[in-house]
């Protein structure tokens, strides 16, 4: 790894952890020559189904454009930025582990409503009614209906 502030080739590892459930390695980096510190995450990197959209055409998988959706949704609600990236990281483990190499994007929708409903049934109906283009109040009180008749509902 060359050193971000010199251009130096040798770096030497001072530390190293697991973060974001395992799924990354955080190393603190010394330069050997100006003695300079600096973070790196590692990750291993698996491809990602490329995302089938209604219309047909196809794009590859956007994780910014997942996580932007999710921040959306719980937008002032009580969830930690650590939730959501746990969330973020089951998503695409769960995305992953079809092993298909594309996916319907009403398959990756229907996953994230899956995850925003165990973090936060308001965000979850927030996201569900966009999602499932919502017309009137009443398609809003059957959701919430299900929620409350599965025992989500209560905390």
């Amino acid at each position: 790894m060359h050193c971000p502030f010199c251009g130096a080739g040798d770096t030497k590892v001072v530390d190293s952890r697991l973060v974001a459930e395992g799924q990354q390695v955080r190393r603190r980096r010394e330069c050997v020559k100006c003695h300079e510190r600096f973070t790196t995450f590692e990750e291993a990197e698996l491809l990602m189904p490329r995302v089938i959209k209604s219309d047909g055409s196809r794009q590859p998988f956007d994780e910014i454009k997942l996580r932007g959706g999710i921040q959306r949704a719980l937008e002032k609600r009580p969830v930690s930025i650590e939730s959501i990236e746990a969330s973020v990281t089951r998503i695409k483990l769960r995305l992953r582990a079809t092993g298909e190499r594309e996916l319907p994007s009403r398959d990756v929708g229907e996953v994230v409503m899956q995850e925003l409903r165990k973090l936060d049934q308001v965000a979850y109906v927030r996201f569900a009614s966009v999602y499932r283009s919502f017309q009137d109040i009443n398609e809003f009180r059957e959701e919430i209906d299900r929620l409350s008749a599965n025992g989500e509902g209560q905390d």
